[in-house]
């Protein structure tokens, strides 16, 4: 399947240390960035109306480091992300579309698949309906989160196939498609055209294709409490 090189799409700055740590970006504006490529969003306009408040940017603190990730809302509480976004951290920043800080509580990370669940403290803006089923080939997927930690970008693209996980033998199949992700989509919900989930990005190939953990899969790891454990942090 094309290229094999895949890389996780997780935003990473090396830094000296935490007391040099640069500022958050500037609030996210409440409108979105228009789908790259495309005319215009594949989404019903309430869906492209929800994309503002389901998603939320993912600053990763670590000791010397920082990250930078995507995530969404599946309930009032609760974001579900990438593993490699949150783990190694010193601490967890959530910010939503309308430049709102969230405290994350916890978090913990899939034994498997690339995904983490991350608590908050405040209530989530807004949180999507799981789709009953995974996309298929040639079914149009629009992406939504925070490349390269900046503003909330909304990309469409189809599912263009599935193989064997390149990255983790031991997750099975995920999805390809051509949507374009960047360094900070790792976490990103990919959607159906009514603003269901359909997966979450986590890797891309270095021929430009975005990696995709399967719903089924989400929606199985979600339904099993022993599937994830205590994130690692970088302190301990």
């Amino acid at each position: 399947m094309r290229s094999r090189v895949v890389v996780a799409v997780i935003g990473t700055a090396l830094l000296a240390g935490c007391s040099m740590l640069p500022a958050m970006p500037d609030p996210v504006p409440t409108s979105v960035v228009p789908p790259v490529g495309t005319a215009g969003s594949q989404l019903s306009p309430d869906g492209f109306d929800a994309v503002q408040r389901m998603a939320v940017r993912i600053r990763n603190v670590g000791c010397g480091t920082l990250s930078t990730g995507s995530g969404f809302a599946v309930d009032a509480h609760t974001l579900v992300t990438n593993k490699h976004v949150v783990a190694d951290s010193a601490e967890l920043e959530i910010a939503t579309y309308d430049g709102r800080d969230i405290r994350a509580t916890a978090a913990s990370t899939a034994l498997l698949a690339d995904l983490a669940i991350v608590v908050t403290a405040e209530p989530l803006p807004y949180a999507p309906q799981l789709a009953d089923a995974d996309p298929v080939q040639g079914d149009p997927v629009t992406v939504v989160g925070y490349p390269l930690g900046g503003e909330l970008t909304v990309t469409d693209g189809t599912i263009v196939g599935a193989e064997e996980d390149p990255l983790q033998a031991t997750l099975g199949t995920v999805l390809i498609t051509d949507a374009q992700v960047e360094p900070g989509s790792s976490g990103s919900a990919v959607l159906d055209a009514d603003g269901r989930v359909v997966g979450v990005v986590y890797a891309k190939s270095q021929s430009g294709y975005s990696y995709v953990v399967p719903v089924s899969t989400l929606k199985a790891m979600l339904n099993d409490t022993s599937a994830f454990s205590p994130a690692p942090t970088c302190t301990g």
